[in-house]
């Protein structure tokens, strides 16, 4: 599924709903109605969306299958994520293996989905070779009825740097799954800048700045990126947060597996947990969600949707005959 097909899906479902709008119609005459008040006539600029988070670094079985048909039940417009894909690290079959085998779970939401690599993805220059040919650029904007997203890379680095990361991940990958995670905690990877806070280069940077420039008329921006880049010293971000200065944005971000918002320059700076990722509840809210977003003119409301209540009309997770562990702290 490459980014252009993503823009065409959607621009097609805005041209449906373009089409479907009509006046609201019924046959009750009277004073009393059973409602609260006149139906209005469907937006075109309504926008409704769904955001899932990490279901990899230790993905845990069967827990993205059912948040698929669970997103499925909330008909969202499209689904877009925070990164963190597949598992990555291995050989090019074994990464087409692992597209396919999410491509095929994403397929059961039944909506548009729009990629968006974590570190997971993109940190070797083989996995970037891999996702270049399966789903396009590593960044990328998009404007969908006068919102504009902006989809981050924050593993844009030298492939100098990247060789010496790439080979530490590894490395640590192997600690982590032999010794555990206080032994990764210790390995060079972890304490390295690039596994907390990422890394964007200046040409990404002009390119978002670029974006925002020529779109400084949108209701409202959000800001997708794998790792919260903000918190770094020194970092090509802060470059994107003047350019958003005088206009509403909101900023999702992955990576860290436990829930956390923050208020950063006036703006909601999200963190969010896991849909079938590890879970550190140690750290933090660490429970498997899905977030829904509502557009509706210039409000934007934020629901964070715990998949523990997601349930079909029967009250029954869909398509799963018992009930999964969504929080390793209460299972």
């Amino acid at each position: 599924m490459v980014f252009r097909g993503v823009v065409f899906a959607l621009a097609v479902g805005l041209c449906a709903s373009q089409a479907a709008t009509q006046d609201f119609e019924h046959a009750v005459t009277g004073g009393a109605t059973p409602w609260t008040g006149e139906l209005q006539a469907s937006d075109p600029k309504d926008l409704t969306f769904v955001i899932h988070s990490d279901l990899t670094g230790g993905e845990r079985p069967g827990i993205f299958e059912l948040a698929a048909r669970q997103m499925a039940l909330l008909r969202p417009e499209f689904v877009i994520s925070v990164g963190d894909l597949i598992e990555g690290g291995g050989n090019r079959e074994e990464l087409i293996a692992e597209w396919e085998s999410f491509d095929e779970r994403a397929a059961l939401i039944g909506a548009p989905v729009i990629y968006v690599g974590g570190n997971h993805d993109l940190s070797s220059e083989l996995e970037r070779e891999v996702w270049a040919e399966r789903h396009g650029p590593h960044y990328f904007h998009f404007r969908f009825k006068d919102v504009l997203f902006l989809v981050l890379d924050t593993e844009d680095m030298t492939a100098e740097r990247r060789d010496i990361i790439a080979s530490q991940r590894a490395g640590a990958v192997e600690v982590y799954k032999t010794e555990g995670p206080e032994a990764f905690a210790q390995t060079p990877y972890a304490q390295s800048p690039e596994r907390s806070t990422g890394a964007i280069s200046k040409a990404q940077g002009d390119y978002f700045v670029e974006a925002i420039t020529s779109n400084n008329d949108v209701r409202h921006v959000f800001v997708i990126t794998h790792k919260p880049a903000w918190e770094a010293e020194e970092t090509e971000f802060r470059r994107l947060e003047i350019a958003l200065a005088d206009l509403p944005y909101t900023v999702f971000n992955g990576h860290e597996h436990f829930y956390e918002y923050k208020n950063r320059l006036g703006r909601d700076y999200i963190q969010l947990a896991t849909t079938g990722g590890e879970q550190f509840p140690e750290k933090g809210l660490s429970e498997d969600h899905v977030t829904l977003i509502s557009v509706r003119g210039q409000d934007v409301e934020i629901a964070t949707l715990m998949l523990q209540g997601i349930r079909d009309r029967k009250a029954e997770f869909p398509g799963v005959e018992s009930i999964p562990c969504f929080a390793k702290a209460s299972c």
